[in-house]
């Protein structure tokens, strides 16, 4: 199914944090879909220059709008298939239309006020 609205597209690039939730799993530990997750990244980055940065609660990546979206619906393919039978997503996405600032540009920012 295609939708197109007039005159709107999807913007050109955004920083994403996700987290993928599994539900109906017998094991408490998700360390192993993670790490398969990790790997998936690390083919994107490679293939596309997707950036990704693990972190405690969830990834962050950043790219092409459509190359975002599209890793994080490989993410959900990627565990069904390993027999997770429902998984919640939790996303945040900014864009940024007045300059470009790549995600390590946040964290110079703040620790630039903080050293001060």
């Amino acid at each position: 199914m295609s939708f197109n609205y007039p005159a709107l597209a999807t913007p050109a690039r955004c920083t994403a944090d996700f987290s993928l939730i599994p539900i109906g799993t017998q094991n408490a530990s998700f360390s192993q879909q993670i790490a398969d997750i990790q790997r998936l990244l690390m083919e994107a980055s490679q293939q596309t220059g997707l950036k990704y940065q693990m972190n405690p609660t969830g990834t962050t990546i950043e790219g092409s709008w459509d190359q975002v979206v599209q890793v994080i619906g490989f993410a959900h393919t990627l565990i069904h298939q390993e027999g997770v039978p429902r998984i919640q997503t939790d996303i945040r996405i900014s864009t940024r239309t007045d300059k470009v600032q790549p995600m390590e540009g946040n964290l110079v920012s703040v620790q630039r006020i903080l050293s001060a």
